[in-house]
């Protein structure tokens, strides 16, 4: 028997890039809710409970309610919201951390989907914290550009109005208060004792990001070497040569990819790590399709685009 997946929230930028990316498979049954019944609590709740795997695509009080109708232990959930990210019982949806971090998410009932820009900050700050070259109390910054689609339907419509604001056409910085809502699962995951200094940029682009951390003090080939090993054999993780594939990085580079690339550039005493990838590929969708498959015991690039 096929397994059964719900997709809650399916109108959403990342509810609809997984239905995408799950629509033509036939080895799931895909449960799909009447268009005038979405918001009918009854009908989700049936749903929900008929479901094999839910995805939560909803904010972060919304995916807490879907979580507590669901009354049988059977439904398994993988959650894109905030909501469950460094929350205790719930396994962190990043499979190429660690060995353990893939085992956790093939068993566990709840798997919380990493933020975007989390994703790339993690991936290149916690194999490095964890094989001693950065220290976990390191005062640590980073910046992430990232495409407008990750702001959702009412932000999409705003940078592609035919009257929109001629300030769109240049980068924006934004998150001025340093208190981002993926702060918390950044220093969690990567057992730092403090937060990063972190500020994300807007760009006037659909989709894409690079996430850069900068390391003083650090040298570029010791990094790079570290971050090989560490990814060596990943499919949807993957180091550049030292010094990159090109001369500059272009944020948009792996749009329309699930996949993510490490980029270390820098000399003998300063490091950057860049983290290229898309915002709704291994930053949402992607990733959430990834921990499905890995959830279900099927190759994990199933229906990805690497």
């Amino acid at each position: 028997m096929k397994p059964k997946i719900y997709i809650d929230g399916k109108e959403g930028t990342t509810g609809l890039q997984i239905y995408e990316r799950l629509g033509g498979r036939d080895d799931i049954d895909l449960l799909l809710i009447d268009e005038d019944k979405r918001k009918d609590i009854d009908a989700r709740k049936a749903l929900l409970n008929a479901a094999d795997i839910v995805f939560l695509c909803l904010p972060d009080d919304a995916a807490r309610q879907a979580v507590a109708l669901i009354e049988n232990d059977r439904t398994r959930v993988i959650d894109a919201s905030t909501a469950h990210r460094t929350a205790a019982g719930w396994a962190y949806g990043f499979a190429e951390l660690s060995d353990a971090h893939r085992t956790a998410i093939a068993h566990a009932a709840r798997v919380a989907n990493p933020g975007c820009h989390a994703s790339g900050f993690i991936s290149s700050v916690y194999p490095l914290v964890a094989h001693g070259i950065v220290s976990a109390d390191r005062a640590l910054t980073c910046s992430s550009l990232t495409g407008y689609s990750g702001g959702g339907k009412k932000l999409i419509a705003e940078y592609e109005a035919a009257d929109r604001d001629p300030r769109h056409d240049s980068h924006r910085i934004y998150g001025l208060n340093l208190q981002h809502k993926h702060l918390p699962e950044m220093q969690h995951v990567c057992g730092l004792t403090a937060a990063p200094v972190f500020v994300p940029i807007l760009g006037d682009f659909y989709k894409g990001m690079a996430t850069t951390v900068m390391l003083p003090d650090c040298n570029a080939a010791h990094v790079h070497d570290t971050l090989a090993q560490h990814y060596a054999g990943q499919t949807l993780v993957t180091v550049a040569p030292l010094g990159g594939d090109q001369p500059v990085i272009y944020a948009d580079t792996l749009a329309g990819h699930d996949s993510l690339r490490l980029i270390v550039t820098g000399h003998s005493t300063q490091t950057i790590v860049t983290a290229l990838f898309d915002n709704l590929g291994k930053g949402a969708s992607g990733a959430a399709v990834q921990n499905m498959n890995i959830m279900l015991g099927l190759e994990e690039t199933t229906g990805l685009t690497v």
